[in-house]
């Protein structure tokens, strides 16, 4: 028992940082990220014994990851819609906290809070699936193929994703220019 302990302590160590930077490119949010983390660590935990050794274990970790950033965004969606309900019968909404700016300029904050969450907001427009071989293509770095292995589906569906995802991203945001 006290081997499987420090073999799973070495994991945490090596693919820590791994698994808490792709959270946090799902969930954008630093302590989401790390309790994801956390989730992710336990899941690989109870789940080692039946590892197979088809992929990488970190391929495999890094699955884990992607699906519980999932998993935590779709509760949120489904915590927003009944937020909105809540205000509708007349329950109140507790208020959601602001982050300081980044920067001491006010107006260089606030126009570049605003792109970050106009660019937020058209990436969690976008279908799952495309959304996730958006950001494994263009802000992870994979390769299609290996997008293809953590998906489990076709070079040509991973290239067919992302090519979506970067229609409609680039239709949701000129539409949004536009009118500006």
């Amino acid at each position: 028992m006290r081997a499987r302990e420090e073999l799973f302590k070495g994991l945490v160590a090596e693919h820590q940082e791994m698994v808490v930077n792709t959270c946090y490119r799902f969930v954008f949010n630093r302590e989401d990220a790390e309790d994801l983390a956390q989730d992710v660590f336990v899941e690989v935990f109870r789940s080692l014994e039946q590892f197979r050794e088809e992929a990488k274990l970190s391929t495999w970790i890094y699955r884990i990851a992607v699906t519980k950033s999932l998993d935590h965004l779709r509760r949120l969606k489904r915590k927003k819609r009944f937020s909105s309900l809540k205000r509708i019968i007349g329950v109140s909404d507790p208020s959601e906290e602001i982050a300081a700016p980044t920067t001491d300029n006010p107006a260089e904050a606030l126009a570049g809070s605003e792109q970050a969450r106009i660019l937020q907001n058209a990436l969690n427009s976008l279908p799952d699936s495309q959304k996730t071989a958006f950001l494994l293509s263009k802000q992870e770095g994979y390769s299609n193929q290996e997008i293809a292995d953590l998906l489990k589906t076709s070079v040509s569906a991973v290239e067919s994703l992302v090519h979506r995802a970067k229609k409609n991203l680039h239709d949701k945001l000129y539409a949004y220019y536009s009118e500006q």
